[in-house]
């Protein structure tokens, strides 16, 4: 039996640049998304999921997710002296228990790798997630939520992925796909932005990972790769080697909020989930010239 998932890994110390400049003083992890921070639907998906800890990987300017996540004393004040008990208990409900959150600084942008070894004294002996805070996943089952219960009977390690057309696979990170086991694949391996006739498969990796804690010893001995930077997926890729690695097929949709269109296309989605009805009728009021007054 698999020990249980309780920790998650969110690394939010990049620049943005991708969605500059509205990044230059907000961090894009708090941009928001309809009617909350693009970050707040991530840390949904793993409260479901049954995380307890998070861990975020933070860098210098990324002092506003701490507070996020803390009392705002003044703010809370008002809503309950002005009776706006609603307010008042939203922002309750999504608040993390004391001690439920860590926040560790990675100090240097050597990559995603180093990003998740700077979680290593955290991480201890545990199997943990990772979770990308850019993406935002919508199913009908939140995808850490299906990786999880998979990797109760299965253990070992495990990736999201989804089906990208073909001729797109150069953009990301794809698997080499195995037995087909239904909702899982066993892989065989991964290769990092493939050209389009040497791709292995068109199965992105989509942004959530379940690894053992082996992964950090060979992240500390990782020498850097592409970019430079210290990659997750060539230590993975190595630990695949002698660990068992499966990849969960993710039934829904992802958006990549880092990326203009991404950040559009999450924030229509959300709108549209919340109020379909209303959200609609103003989004296609916009797409036609329409002005509401």
């Amino acid at each position: 039996m698999s020990r249980a998932v309780r920790k998650a890994v969110i690394p939010v110390a990049g620049f943005g640049t991708r969605v500059l400049p509205a990044t230059k003083v907000i961090p894009k992890e708090l941009l928001p998304v309809y009617d909350r921070p693009a970050l707040q639907y991530v840390v949904d998906e793993a409260i479901v999921a049954g995380i307890e800890h998070f861990i975020f990987i933070t860098g210098r300017n990324k002092g506003a997710i701490e507070d996020y996540f803390d009392h705002a004393f003044e703010l809370e004040t008002a809503l309950a002296q002005k009776n706006k008990t609603d307010l008042l208990d939203t922002l309750n409900a999504l608040r993390p228990e004391a001690g439920a959150c860590s926040f560790v600084r990675q100090q240097a942008p050597k990559g995603l790798g180093h990003a998740i070894w700077c979680a290593r004294d955290l991480v201890g002996d545990d199997p943990f997630a990772v979770m990308l805070p850019d993406m935002i996943m919508d199913g009908a089952t939140p995808c850490l939520k299906g990786m999880v219960d998979a990797f109760a009977d299965t253990g070992g390690n495990m990736v999201s992925v989804e089906a990208v057309p073909h001729e797109d696979v150069s953009k990301y990170g794809v698997i080499e796909p195995g037995e087909d086991k239904g909702v899982l694949l066993e892989m065989t391996g991964m290769v990092e932005k493939p050209p389009v006739d040497q791709a292995p498969s068109n199965l992105m990796l989509s942004g959530r990972y379940i690894l053992e804690p082996q992964i950090m010893d060979l992240l500390g001995a990782q020498p850097p790769g592409a970019g430079g930077e210290i990659q997750l997926t060539d230590s993975m890729v190595t630990l695949l080697k002698s660990r068992p690695f499966h990849a969960y097929k993710f039934d829904g949709v992802t958006y990549d909020t880092g990326s203009p269109q991404g950040y559009l296309e999450a924030f229509a989605a959300m709108a549209l989930k919340a109020d379909e009805t209303a959200s609609a009728a103003l989004l296609s009021g916009l797409l036609n010239g329409e002005r509401r007054v």
